[in-house]
């Protein structure tokens, strides 16, 4: 126990290390954050494009965060991918120092630890942070909101899940479950005043949040939200499906078992997980709406069905790990015992017992191990940096590309279409029509879209590219393949001025189009 301080003091510099020595490897939904962040530090407001108004981001508290930071470090000339990445780095370690203090307070100190060493190296937490999203902020806020309410500081903890709600939508979650447990646990031992006492913080926050939201955008709710409901084309059950295999492997097992893994840890892993949750759930009831997360949060992506992308699947992933590993380390001492309990040699006895740490070391460095099986030390593109597997950053690098090639013919008034905009829209100076609708509530009008133009889950609708007219157009060829490529007016319209070869998605190259001047 008096070395577990200086454990948690390596974690938190593994944690930092994890993510320092890999850089930036920034994704495109970030720029999009990035944008946002450099326009309020330009005066523009908090808009993507300058005078529109439009909650295209999902996370403005951590776009305000980021405007705050980068006022300090240069303004609108701040290095936004670089800045996110120490921020990130930073909150990932204190989760990792959260998560030692919930197994503390807990009674399970080792499972704490081992939670918090699994987040230090975990692709699915590395990724991002380095990916510049606002993953690392948002789970910080979680995990801290679950150790106040365990802890009895309720006022602390509702002021988090406004903070967490304001960087993401899905916080929802985890605050209707604290909610409900304080609700049907204490809801008759108090008095009104206490009750306004305990909330009145966070609801101030929430309101001004909220009376902000709705003056400036017009609405609370992030655009971008309305948008992947209606651009994507997905199965019924694409996000269970997803989601299934991502717990049936929380620690990347599937790089290095047999296929037929995933349905023996879709099996192994909530087992062990209910049995960590009801050992800890009866001594320390305040934990259960932490138990209850991970599944009601399977449940709502399961029901809305939405296209999900990886760092969705990122935040149930600390309660999970820590109940999983609390379930290991209980049955392994459980079976030890009782197997020491039922042979009657006193020297058998004993080497149970010996085993029994040994067993525990095992378990708790498996998780760490197996994660590691995803980093790579020269990754294949992008910096040649240990790095993990998943910080796939070669779409960026094709966006990157065309900003470079397309920026010596835009200025501030052209207007650029494009399906993902990130990149495209902080590396150039142009107006952005974003033909998935995150940030242009105009697409949203040519969607639902007819299925014979989807060839993957995505695709751009002819209209919208004729009616709009945009003076320039950057899309993988799949996304068009079905629909607007074979539009003879589009020909008519538009030429392709160049190519950038990839096979992402099946694509047979990232296109480029400029729009025909009209002849006089």
């Amino acid at each position: 126990m008096k070395r577990q301080p200086l454990f948690i003091s390596l974690i938190v510099v593994i944690a930092l290390l994890a993510r320092i020595i890999p850089g930036a490897r920034t994704i495109d939904d970030a720029y999009i954050t990035f944008r946002y962040a450099r326009n309020i530090l330009a005066g523009e407001g908090m808009v993507f494009n300058p005078g529109e108004r439009v909650m295209g981001t999902s996370t403005p508290l951590y776009t305000g965060f980021l405007a705050i930071t980068g006022w300090f470090l240069g303004g609108t000339q701040a290095q936004f991918p670089e800045i996110s990445s120490w921020i990130n780095a930073l909150f990932d370690a204190l989760t990792c120092i959260l998560l030692w203090k919930l197994g503390s307070r807990a009674n399970q100190p080792i499972a704490g630890t081992a939670s918090a060493l699994v987040w230090a190296i975990a692709p699915f937490s590395v990724t991002f942070a380095i990916g510049g999203l606002e993953t690392s902020l948002y789970i910080f806020l979680l995990v801290a909101s679950v150790l106040c309410y365990q802890t009895a500081h309720f006022q602390a903890a509702w002021i988090l899940c406004t903070l967490a709600l304001i960087t993401r939508p899905d916080a929802l979650i985890l605050i209707f479950l604290l909610g409900f447990h304080r609700l049907i646990t204490t809801f008759r031992k108090f008095p009104l005043k206490h009750w306004l006492r305990e909330f009145y913080p966070a609801f101030s926050i929430g309101f001004l949040w909220l009376a902000f939201a709705l003056i400036y955008f017009g609405s609370p709710i992030p655009h971008s939200i309305l948008a992947k409901t209606y651009a994507y084309l997905l199965d019924p059950a694409s996000a269970l499906i997803r989601f299934l295999q991502h717990y049936a492997t929380p620690f990347m097992d599937g790089n290095f078992l047999p296929g037929n893994f995933i349905l023996a840890g879709l099996f192994l892993y909530p087992f062990l997980f209910l049995v960590g949750a009801r050992k800890v759930t009866r001594q320390f009831p305040a934990l259960l709406p932490f138990a209850l997360y991970p599944w009601l949060y399977l449940l709502v992506f399961a029901i809305q069905n939405p296209l999900v992308f990886r760092w969705y699947l990122t935040p149930p992933l600390p309660a999970y790990y820590f109940f999983i590993l609390a379930g290991a380390i209980g049955l392994s001492r459980d079976v030890l015992n009782w197997a020491a309990s039922t042979i009657r040699l006193s020297s058998t006895r004993q080497v149970f017992h010996a085993l029994s740490p040994a067993l525990i070391g095992l378990i708790c460095l498996y998780p760490f191990s197996a994660s590691l099986s995803d980093w790579r030390t020269h990754p294949d593109h992008g910096p040649d940096r240990p790095a993990p597997d998943m910080a796939y950053i070669e779409l960026e690098g094709l966006y990157h590309q065309a900003a470079t090639f397309l920026n010596p013919r835009l200025t501030t008034a052209s207007l650029l279409a494009a399906g993902d905009v990130g990149v495209l829209g902080y590396d150039t100076p142009a107006r952005i029509l974003d033909t998935v609708g995150l940030n242009s509530p105009v697409t949203l009008n040519y969607y639902p879209a007819d299925r014979a133009l989807y060839t993957i889950n995505y695709a751009i609708p002819p209209e919208l590219i004729l009616e709009q007219e945009p003076d320039f157009l950057v899309i993988l060829e799949v996304y068009g393949r079905n629909g607007l490529l074979a539009d003879t007016q589009f020909k008519r319209k538009y030429q392709l001025i160049h190519t950038f070869p990839t096979n992402i998605y099946g694509s047979k190259g990232m296109l480029v189009f400029e729009k025909i001047a009209a002849e006089n």
